[in-house]
């Protein structure tokens, strides 16, 4: 078993930051992927980025390229979402979850209880 805990939601206005992190836990937590996925009212759940525990390789949704960075934490096994120039559409929860290096939610197997982001106009 994995668990996964978020941190770090908020209320931010359009152009600003906010920054998530996720702390992990259970056995062979390092084996998985770590993906945070987002989803909004009325809407399906939509990959947003993910990265290996080893060797530190990254996805990232098209729609969030260039504006947010993925990172870990082997040590203190957290990973982090940094998230830059925030648009109103970047509004959702925002999961958690370790599974395989993939961008459908079926591919990962465990899930945190999700982190509101609100970005303002």
């Amino acid at each position: 078993q994995v668990q996964l805990v978020e941190s770090g939601g908020g209320l931010v206005q359009a152009g600003g930051s906010l920054r998530l992190s996720c702390a992990a836990s259970g056995r062979a937590v390092s084996s998985y992927a770590m993906g945070w996925f987002r989803q909004a009212p009325g809407k399906e759940r939509e990959f947003v980025a993910a990265i290996r525990w080893r060797g530190g390789s990254t996805a990232y949704a098209d729609s969030v390229k260039g504006r947010f960075t993925i990172s870990r934490d082997n040590a203190k096994n957290t990973v982090d979402l940094q998230m830059n120039s925030l648009k109103p559409e970047d509004t959702a929860v925002y999961y958690c979850a370790a599974g395989i290096l993939s961008s459908q939610p079926n591919d990962f197997g465990f899930w945190g209880q999700g982190t509101q982001v609100t970005v303002s106009s």
